[in-house]
């Protein structure tokens, strides 16, 4: 393959990637909180940058509460325990609700709802929710690798004698139980993201803590956005 072929076949990811309406969302979620650390909640323009790109997030997210509406009426795993698919319902409902919420409070900050006190109080609400997504989708992600543990140490002893990295099946639960982990993180650091715009905790988790944590979060979900090697090479 050519340097031009290869440059070709670089943008055409980067052009893959970035038409994902998430992907841009992720990458503003980036810029916005990475302001938010710089700014520290004082006055200037990486604040001003912060509050814009807040908003501006809010776009992408229009009707974006219809997705985890269909993953709370549709059918869990065969399998999944009781308490997981609970948790994993609770999380879709919290979620679809933060967001349908988030809508009314992007009209607020555009003007066309004109009710200051209620927008806020709505604003607050719904980063309620988001705080109890983020919960149980860390409950969720715990109970998932729990079980994904179980199962990788059954296979294991099923492959004693030979060399499980070399197990499709055993490397299919690696690659799984790794995602899942990963997953786990960002969730457990939007819950103090959460916390921190909600101010719960302001001595402990200040605007720069929260910058910080929203800003690694951010780059964790850029991350699992990127197309998959086997995808890239579809035609």
């Amino acid at each position: 393959m050519s340097t031009l072929d290869a440059t070709r076949a670089e943008l055409a990811l980067v052009v893959l990637y970035l038409n994902k309406a998430e992907a841009r969302d992720k990458i503003c979620r980036a810029i916005q909180y990475g302001s938010k650390f710089l700014s520290n909640g004082e006055p200037g323009t990486a604040q001003s940058v912060d509050k814009s790109t807040s908003l501006a997030r809010k776009v992408f997210r229009l009707f974006k509460f219809v997705n985890d509406l269909h993953a709370l009426i549709s059918p869990t795993p065969q399998g999944t325990p009781l308490p997981l698919v609970l948790l994993g319902k609770s999380k879709n409902a919290l979620l679809s609700t933060f967001l349908f919420l988030d809508q009314i409070v992007w009209l607020g900050r555009t003007g066309i709802y004109k009710n200051k006190e209620r927008t806020e109080l709505i604003g607050r609400i719904s980063l309620f929710c988001w705080l109890g997504s983020s919960v149980c989708t860390t409950l969720v992600e715990v109970g998932e690798l729990g079980r994904l543990s179980s199962s990788m140490k059954k296979l294991e002893k099923d492959l004693k004698n030979t060399n499980k990295y070399q197990n499709e099946h055993y490397r299919a639960k690696l690659k799984k139980s790794n995602e899942r982990t990963l997953a786990l993180i960002k969730a457990s650091m939007d819950i103090v993201v959460a916390a921190g715009l909600l101010q719960l905790a302001p001595k402990k988790v200040t605007p720069r803590v929260t910058g910080a944590f929203g800003f690694v979060s951010s780059l964790i979900s850029c991350y699992q956005l990127l197309p998959s090697p086997a995808k890239s090479k579809a035609p």
